[in-house]
């Protein structure tokens, strides 16, 4: 960790989210002066963490931070890991690197400055409030071997989070996370490298844990995230066991195709048997939505039939 971080780290350590901190007592604990406390706490705001300053009380979060315990998380992951504050994406330092990286390895970050979503769109990621890690995975044979990667993947976050005891989730086809019907987490693969023997993909994947405020206002759907559960899962914990949980599934995968995972999605599918729209810019088809195949193909009966749909830039909406 470099001395810009390692200071910012310590002032975030002095503050909480039910309490006011006197900047006085963060200086002295740290031997700072006033004039550093402040400077520090304004790029803490820029890097999207809400901070309260009143003055003669102090400084209070607006919400609670979930940092990674770093020796924790490596000495806990089966595979490398590679942990930063702060990067500009982990899909794009996996992307960068993967002519180094074996299957598992995993990158995770507290913040990324240039956060990618599927269709190119921004993903917000503010300072150590939610999970953004990238993980690595090298499949036999070509692209077609990875049909229904994103499937898996879902089915392997929306399992883990059950195991901590998270009730209300739910599947969106073909990357989507739900808790009570609004937006948890998204994933993202993208290819590394192709050829007709071996596939190397980056399997990125974001999941909110404590959302502010002011960040939630800048999502333009409906988001939900974990702060608001009885318990809310340890950060250093819920990431080694879904590594653990997506390594075991990818394998599974890789041996047994999609199929064995079906009942896994069903459990969790939220639109099945509802009447949905597809988007597919210009276009658009409407019919109802029953489910997936073994391909990993949304399922559309439509007036004209039923259809299937696999890839491309497809998005699912509810039609009601």
């Amino acid at each position: 960790m470099n001395e810009h971080w390692s200071r910012k780290r310590q002032i975030l350590a002095c503050l909480h989210h039910d309490r006011f901190v006197s900047g006085e007592v963060i200086a002295q604990s740290l031997s700072l002066s006033r004039a550093a406390i402040n400077q520090h706490i304004d790029a803490l705001k820029d890097y999207g963490i809400e901070i309260y300053s009143v003055k003669g009380r102090g400084y209070k979060l607006a919400k609670p931070l979930s940092l990674v315990n770093e020796s924790h998380l490596v000495n806990g992951v089966d595979g490398r890991c590679f942990y930063f504050d702060e990067t500009t994406s982990t899909n794009a330092f996996m992307l960068g690197h993967a002519a180094e990286l074996k299957s598992g390895d995993i990158c995770i970050a507290e913040y990324q400055s240039a956060g990618r979503g599927r269709r190119g769109r921004q993903w917000l990621s503010p300072y150590g409030h939610h999970i953004y890690a990238s993980m690595f995975w090298r499949l036999n044979g070509d692209i077609s071997q990875a049909s229904g990667l994103s499937l898996v993947i879902g089915c392997s976050i929306a399992k883990t989070l059950s195991n901590f005891g998270v009730q209300g989730l739910g599947l969106k086809w073909p990357n989507d996370i739900y808790l009570d019907h609004k937006k948890l987490a998204g994933i993202l693969v993208e290819i590394s490298h192709c050829t007709d023997q071996q596939t190397e993909l980056v399997l990125g994947f974001g999941i909110n844990m404590s959302m502010s405020a002011e960040q939630g206002e800048l999502i333009d759907q409906p988001w939900s995230d974990l702060s608001s559960l009885m318990s809310m899962p340890d950060k250093t914990e819920l990431l080694i066991k879904l590594h653990k949980t997506l390594k075991a599934d990818l394998q599974l995968f890789e041996q047994k195709g999609l199929e064995v995972f079906l009942d896994r999605w069903n459990e969790f599918d939220l639109f099945v048997n509802r009447d949905v729209t597809l988007l597919m810019a210009p276009n658009s088809v409407s019919g109802i939505y029953r489910g997936i195949d073994e391909q990993g193909a949304l399922i559309l009966e439509t007036e004209q039939g039923v259809k299937r749909y696999l890839g491309g830039e497809i998005s699912l909406r509810s039609a009601l």
